[in-house]
């Protein structure tokens, strides 16, 4: 699928490239769906999505800050949390919209978390899509006593070490990748696709960007011989409950994020569905697009 984009400018000078795709007969009240990628993906991310439903949604996928052709800053500062929340904020502004639905994938859950906690505040999410993103109250909490997800989670102390910034400059993503993360779960991803994420991996300037989304998160990974326990000073995040309808997508074969992240996510979301897709890897939008589709759908559905 051809998707167009656009160059949308921010009020705190982003620049970002926007897939922005509603229906064709120029229905400019549709409700809004906007589209958050992970690492180390793009817009792309969310083809099938914006396929099936932008006949009836407007739906919104930016490629984020420090990825592609968006605008890059290089320092870490940059990339802190509350900046890339106040990203997805600053477009739906520039972009005319006022309430929509977040949906989020991987770091692009984590922002989604993010938006969709300030959102139900100030009335302007009005629903949240997560899929293999942890919920940040309990993440941290399995980094400190969970051995399989701190084990899951070694390669971000990898994307942290500056010892490692000399091969992400001389080869791009690519270098880091193979060798911090685990690919041993076959690909289901089309050739074309595959083709096109390793030109954007090959973009140095990019790469740096890309791992200060790593390195300017407060989440603390310890290492494999650190104590399984909480720490002396250790302050359990505390976060208002999302009261908004709350959908979580999650692929049960996660390399990264193992199911241990969904216990408790019935206490702190008052209005949660859950849907379980097995024999799924990660990139759960495009690893299996019909499940995701159809959870997707029943949902919008339901919370109308």
């Amino acid at each position: 699928m051809n998707i167009e984009q656009k160059r949308v400018t921010l009020a705190n000078g982003i620049e970002l490239d926007v897939a922005d795709v509603g229906p064709t007969n120029g229905d400019s009240d549709a409700p809004v769906l906007i589209f958050l990628h992970g690492f180390p993906e793009s817009h792309r991310t969310w083809r099938h999505q914006i396929a099936h439903f932008s006949d009836r949604f407007r739906c919104i996928a930016p490629d984020q800050r420090g990825y592609r052709g968006s605008s890059a800053p290089q320092d870490v500062a940059s990339y802190t949390p509350d900046k890339l929340i106040g990203d997805v904020f600053q477009m739906a502004d520039a972009l005319g919209v006022g309430k929509f639905t977040i949906v989020g994938h991987d770091w692009g859950g984590a922002i989604a978390w993010g938006t969709a906690l300030g959102g139900q505040m100030n009335g302007r999410v009005t629903r949240a899509v997560v899929a293999n993103a942890p919920h940040p109250a309990i993440f941290q909490k399995l980094l400190y006593l969970d051995p399989a997800q701190r084990e899951a989670s070694q390669y971000i102390r990898a994307f942290r070490d500056p010892a490692n910034d000399a091969l992400v400059r001389e080869h791009g993503l690519i270098g880091i990748l193979l060798k911090a993360v685990r690919w041993d779960r076959p690909s289901t991803m089309e050739q074309d696709e595959r083709d096109a994420l390793l030109q954007d991996w090959s973009n140095r300037e990019n790469a740096m960007a890309m791992l200060n989304w790593y390195r300017g998160s407060p989440i603390v990974v310890p290492p494999m011989d650190a104590p399984f326990e909480l720490p002396a000073d250790y302050q359990p995040m505390t976060l208002p409950n999302l009261t908004i309808p709350t959908l979580v997508i999650w692929a049960m074969d996660d390399l990264a994020l193992p199911p241990s992240n969904l216990e408790g996510l019935d206490e702190i979301i008052d209005d949660l569905t859950l849907v379980q897709v097995p024999g799924c890897g990660h990139f759960v939008p495009w690893e299996a697009p019909q499940q995701f589709n159809a959870a997707l759908e029943a949902f919008l559905e339901r919370t109308a």
